[in-house]
């Protein structure tokens, strides 16, 4: 075991403060990497304000991150895909369990023993995983993925958690060239999915709420933008939609969406609203309409993203901070402030 700086929250209401963690040295299997940058996911903020009490309470001290990306210093003597001096990401989870149907079937992040990378039961260590406001990490190589040698790091470190939530969805409904994709939303989520879906070859339009939005949403890849607030602009493209992905955590009108679709067009959900959907069953009866939910992927399936945005030079649109000013991007991740992830730059925490 060898400790190693990081930043952590004591409680719910709690600021960010530095400390120290053990990590476990590497075991047979293991890939020790000094993180180089690590994203920050709205679901951080979640975890660390204990928002998500009822469905996954957390464990105090909390040290969050799962977008992280970095540098190989050491591995174990079984591994035999990394070498020290690769860059290397982890994402979401770090451990499954090897042996259920979700496993073998290569679906390791549907497993009901997966553990993720903060949070969650530490076989190790005991007490719970830390995650990549941190120096470093020690992860089982089965875990730890190839970060293509192009891509800037800061903003390849948000594909780790944004870039597999919008790119799973889009590959599981067969995006691709001639399709109508609907994005709705442009946030972090939001604008990866339009990136991701004209890389793909679909004719991508977003749908959003504040007309101040368009001339971004055409930067990124969109080839329309729909004020969804207008009833004539949404009027123009019912029943049109081969696929819609909604990013959109906030409550918002899903049947209109639906109406949307074409008949065996799929509605699927990324953003997790607080309050349960009213929907007309005609609207999918009479069109055979499906309407669906997305969370990550799998190792293999987050691996082929990262490979796809290396070809097509695919990364988040990020702002860059110091670990210092984590406390200050929270507040402003609050208010909708960034465009659109914040990465941390962890060689600041050198000096923390």
């Amino acid at each position: 075991m060898y400790k190693t700086k990081a930043y952590s929250v004591a409680g719910a209401t709690s600021a960010f403060a530095g400390t120290t963690i053990p990590r476990r040295d590497p075991t047979a299997t293991d890939v020790q990497i000094e993180i180089l940058f690590c994203g920050i996911c709205h679901s951080d903020l979640h975890q660390a304000r204990n928002e998500w009490v009822d469905v996954m309470p957390t464990v105090y001290p909390l040290v969050p991150g799962h977008e992280i990306v970095g540098r190989v210093t050491k591995v174990g003597s079984s591994v035999t895909k990394f070498k020290p001096g690769d860059l290397a990401a982890v994402g979401c989870m770090v451990d499954s369990d090897g042996t259920c149907s979700e496993c073998r079937a290569g679906l390791e992040h549907f497993c009901p023993n997966l553990i993720l990378t903060y949070n969650f039961p530490d076989k190790h260590l005991g007490g719970v995983t830390y995650g990549g406001y941190s120096e470093s990490i020690v992860v089982d190589q089965r875990f730890v993925l190839r970060v293509p040698s192009n891509l800037n790091l800061a903003g390849a470190a948000p594909l780790l958690c944004a870039g597999i939530t919008t790119y799973s969805p889009l590959r599981q409904h067969g995006v691709t060239k001639g399709k109508k994709v609907g994005v709705v939303g442009l946030g972090g989520l939001g604008h990866m999915g339009v990136k991701l879906a004209h890389a793909l070859g679909g004719h991508v339009v977003v749908f959003t709420t504040s007309p101040k939005k368009k001339e971004d949403a055409l930067r990124l890849g969109a080839d329309e933008v729909v004020v969804s607030r207008n009833a004539d602009e949404m009027q123009k493209h019912v029943e049109s939609f081969d696929f819609i992905l909604d990013t959109v955590s906030a409550e918002h009108d899903i049947e209109a969406l639906i109406n949307l679709l074409r008949r065996e067009g799929n509605l699927t959900l990324v953003g997790a609203p607080p309050k349960p959907f009213a929907i007309s069953a005609f609207g999918l009866i009479m069109r055979r309409r499906g309407i669906s939910g997305s969370n990550i992927g799998s190792i293999a399936e987050t691996q082929e993203m990262l490979d796809f945005c290396g070809k097509h030079n695919i990364t988040s649109d990020v702002e860059v901070i110091p670990m210092q000013k984590v406390n200050e991007a929270y507040e402003r991740l609050l208010r909708s402030d960034v465009k659109y992830r914040f990465s941390i730059d962890m060689a600041s925490l050198k000096s923390a």
